[in-house]
């Protein structure tokens, strides 16, 4: 089975239907952007991971390509029934790449459905963007799993909070996916470790545009540049092309730069030299000057 993790938003906000006594009932995938005719895949309910945050279970025996969906929540205990039609799923789920094929040919203009070799070779440029993040930041664009077995939370916190259970990751990112009472008073807790780039906007759209580009900048097979061509000269011997903004204006490329705020912040204890107490040495504390 596929994992699909969705939020829903009702009046402008996110919220949280199971809290509320409502519930993310069923998911609904199209052929077509107009959602309609027959669907071609259905699963529901949901199953609450954390606060906000719902996974459907779809079967991964689809074809590669783009659905388009439409997910049925109830808000909560007494409202009307809401449906979210703006949700779009690419399959394959759970590749590790921050984005799609099928994202990389909307930014380009190419229509959809994609061939295999036209996949094969957006998922390659994907990967490649995604390697110079990885080698900017210094550190992985997928989280890794990590278990708790038998642990006690903090008095104070939501359970949903890492801050609630004994994380000794205190420089990376941490989120809790499940916790599990024991019959004992105790929890087993799940945990994802690391940079989850994939829900990152600003990570997925600097991946995105970059591919786009690596891709306009390789010659097709009929020795031709993808980008688009604004005019050419009576004999052909100059060519003009479409001027890519500066940097820093509206619908230029984002800079490596621009990440500089997801690179990890080590923590480490300030190495102090012990002092002798008062009246031996002059302590912090006891100082007598």
């Amino acid at each position: 089975m596929a994992v699909y993790d969705y939020r829903p938003v009702w009046a402008g906000a996110l919220c949280d239907p199971d809290t509320r006594g409502g519930q993310v009932s069923r998911i609904d995938l199209y052929a077509t952007p107009e959602r309609n005719g027959t669907v071609v895949a259905t699963a529901g309910p949901a199953v609450r991971l954390r606060s906000t945050v719902y996974r459907f279970s779809l079967p991964d025996n689809l074809p590669d390509g783009r659905y388009w969906c439409t997910v049925h929540f109830t808000p909560g205990k007494g409202q009307p029934p809401a449906t979210d039609r703006t949700v779009r799923v690419d399959f394959p789920l759970g590749t590790g790449l921050l984005a799609s094929a099928e994202q990389v040919a909307d930014k380009l203009g190419v229509p959809l459905p994609l061939s295999a070799a036209q996949r094969e070779r957006y998922r390659d440029v994907v990967s490649e963007a995604q390697a110079d993040v990885v080698a900017y930041l210094g550190r992985p664009l997928v989280p890794e799993p990590r278990e708790l077995h038998q642990v006690h939370p903090l008095f104070g916190y939501a359970l949903d909070d890492p801050q609630a259970w004994p994380v000794r990751h205190l420089d990376d990112v941490v989120t809790v996916v499940q916790h599990t009472e024991n019959a004992d008073g105790t929890h087993n807790v799940q945990l994802f470790v690391g940079l989850d780039g994939a829900a990152e906007e600003p990570i997925v759209r600097y991946v995105v545009a970059h591919a786009c580009e690596s891709i306009r900048n390789t010659a097709t097979t009929d020795g031709s540049s993808g980008r688009r061509v604004t005019s050419v000269s009576a004999e052909g011997q100059s060519i003009s092309y479409d001027a890519a903004p500066m940097a820093g204006q509206a619908g230029a490329l984002p800079a490596l730069e621009s990440l500089a705020g997801y690179r990890r912040r080590l923590y480490r204890p300030i190495p102090t030299v012990p002092a002798a107490p008062w009246p031996y040495g002059r302590g912090r504390r006891y100082s007598r000057w």
